[in-house]
């Protein structure tokens, strides 16, 4: 890589994880024994990043940590893998987000708590700060983003990338954060069926209401809407495809932090110049990988383990 080589940019929430294991959700007022601490950095954003670089592309994290003892924490496993951080901002009073995830034995899902913290402590310039970095990015990068920090900074991030013709990729997350205007704003939203509900009101049981969600999403003004179905894969939508794309067969472990591996390699694909449909199958298959060990940076793979899994189909452009 070099350094005019185009950028995964990815702004959001970066967290401090606790994760631990347990074999059922606690009922109202019980103390239930878990197992399995994890203790890591995490975040939708830093996340992306991450993979990013797992991927093979240059990835710059852009978001807020606190002035506390988790904030080297979180952002070590970024730095280690060469994510760019100079551009994460320590706010000054402010902790580190914070998630407390339960994973769930059987299935591999997943409930999650968070203080957002640091990631919702933007103060006047931080966004103009983030817009320059963005426009001074090489030709060709590509913005990831979610809804986990104040919505102006997301509204003015995803403006001066479409100034400079970036794509932008939105995991809208949460979904009661998302307003209508962003939508012509974006080039795909990537839902889960959680999100979707909180979108358009619909709850996707079927392969059918996936696609019906696409469709209302493209009505908002979206150019292309990846919907995640309950058993894993997507819908992919736009005004002209219609393509059901299916998981991996994999073992679940571990469900937290697929939908940011998702995200995040349909970046990487979309900087590459993959064809659509192929990026969504490339970051299906990577969100399917991301779920067969525990944690989710620790779980994300790299190039050769993604070429591996599809029998070494995936090539870069």
């Amino acid at each position: 890589m070099t350094n005019d080589s185009p950028l995964l940019l990815a702004l959001g929430s970066i967290n401090l994880d606790l994760q631990v294991r347990a074999d059922r959700w606690p009922g109202p007022g019980e103390t239930l024994p878990v197992r399995d601490l994890l203790r890591t950095g995490g975040g939708k954003a830093a996340n992306r990043a991450f993979l990013g670089r797992r991927l093979g592309v240059n990835a710059c994290l852009l978001g807020h940590v606190g002035d506390d003892d988790f904030a080297d924490e979180v952002l070590r496993g970024p730095r280690e893998v060469g994510v760019d951080v100079s551009h994460v901002k320590r706010v000054a009073g402010q902790a580190t987000a914070l998630a407390m995830i339960v994973v769930r034995d059987d299935d591999g899902d997943k409930t999650i708590l968070l203080a957002a913290n640091a990631n919702e402590a933007w103060q006047a310039g931080d966004a103009e700060a983030v817009v320059k970095v963005i426009a001074a990015a090489p030709a060709g990068s590509v913005l990831t983003v979610d809804l986990e920090v104040p919505i102006d900074v997301v509204r003015a991030a995803a403006k001066a990338a479409r100034e400079r013709g970036f794509k932008v990729v939105l995991d809208p997350s949460p979904a009661g954060n998302m307003e209508d205007d962003l939508y012509a704003m974006i080039d795909v939203v990537t839902p889960n069926p959680e999100e979707t509900r909180g979108l358009i009101g619909l709850d996707v049981q079927t392969d059918e209401d996936a696609i019906r969600a696409g469709e209302q999403l493209l009505a908002r003004g979206v150019a292309v809407a990846c919907v995640k179905l309950r058993a894993g894969g997507t819908a992919l939508v736009t005004a002209d495809q219609q393509e059901i794309v299916r998981p991996l067969a994999v073992p679940v472990v571990d469900k937290t932090g697929a939908g940011d591996a998702f995200a995040g390699a349909l970046g990487v694909a979309l900087l590459e110049r993959q064809e659509l449909l192929q990026a969504v199958k490339f970051a299906a298959a990577v969100s399917s990988l991301a779920v067969t060990a525990y944690g989710s940076q620790q779980a994300y793979p790299d190039r050769g383990a993604v070429e591996r899994a599809r029998g070494g189909r995936e090539r870069r452009s």
